[in-house]
């Protein structure tokens, strides 16, 4: 799941060309919640894709509602609604106990996310070195430590305990607008919570606005939007992200 979503195409000026080495054929698909996927048999050995592409972005960082507010269960629009639920990484039956001791006494609202993302923010400690597949959000809030995919799953959990739906997203982001030193660029996880009508982009990672962000899918977690989903044997030997500001020709 590695194609740019949908919602971006018009901002695509180069667009992706995947190659396959060794060449395989490929068919894309739509999933349930609207990314584009790539279906493809890999042959035995070796086996490497890469992929390339040009997008327009505003250069503005991510958008601030803090007047938005929390919709009862029973206004929110059918789309949303599915995201109130337990899923694979987030256990929403066993988080909402603490959801409530944390976050209950919180006005209903966007300052109540932005809580539970200061909470998750401080809460989890960055270690790529402990990053691993199979942590849920439970795990994620006892141990204390994790990459951006368990920062977005707390938070989505808690999220979802307090009745505000949230979704989880998976795109890249670059380090435009940061100071050095820069990290090595990666996937990033981030989420988007349905509040004021419209959904919103929350970082509990990096809990700052930032720019550049280029969606490539959303879902339920991140069993929904894996980069890539195998069905047999398979070692990942290694990939590598490279994400960079270009010049628009006719422009400083």
């Amino acid at each position: 799941m590695l194609t740019i979503h949908p919602s971006r195409m018009d901002d695509i000026l180069v667009a992706e060309a995947p190659v396959f080495d060794p060449p395989v054929k490929a068919a894309a698909y739509r999933d349930n919640f609207g990314n584009v996927g790539t279906r493809l048999l890999a042959p035995p050995g070796q086996f490497t894709l890469s992929s390339s592409a040009l997008v327009r972005d505003t250069g503005l960082p991510d958008k601030l509602s803090p007047g938005a507010i929390q919709h009862r269960v029973e206004d929110l629009p059918d789309e949303a609604v599915g995201f109130l639920l337990g899923s694979r990484y987030c256990e929403t039956d066993l988080m909402s106990a603490t959801a409530f001791r944390l976050f209950g006494h919180l006005a209903p609202g966007w300052d109540r996310v932005q809580a539970i993302c200061d909470y998750v923010h401080e809460h989890i400690a960055f270690d790529y070195q402990a990053a691993r597949s199979t942590r849920t959000a439970s795990e994620a809030y006892h141990e204390g430590t994790g990459v951006c995919r368990d920062y977005a799953h707390l938070a989505i959990t808690f999220c979802r305990c307090l009745n505000i739906p949230a979704r989880y997203c998976t795109g890249y982001l670059g380090d435009m607008g940061t100071p050095p030193p820069w990290g090595v660029p990666d996937f990033a996880a981030w989420f988007e919570v349905y509040l004021g009508g419209a959904w919103h982009v929350f970082d509990a990672r990096n809990n700052v606005p930032r720019i550049g962000r280029i969606l490539l899918a959303r879902g339920r977690d991140a069993t929904d939007v894996a980069i890539t989903t195998t069905f047999g044997p398979n070692l990942l030997s290694t990939f590598a992200v490279q994400t960079d500001e270009v010049p628009v020709a006719g422009t400083p």
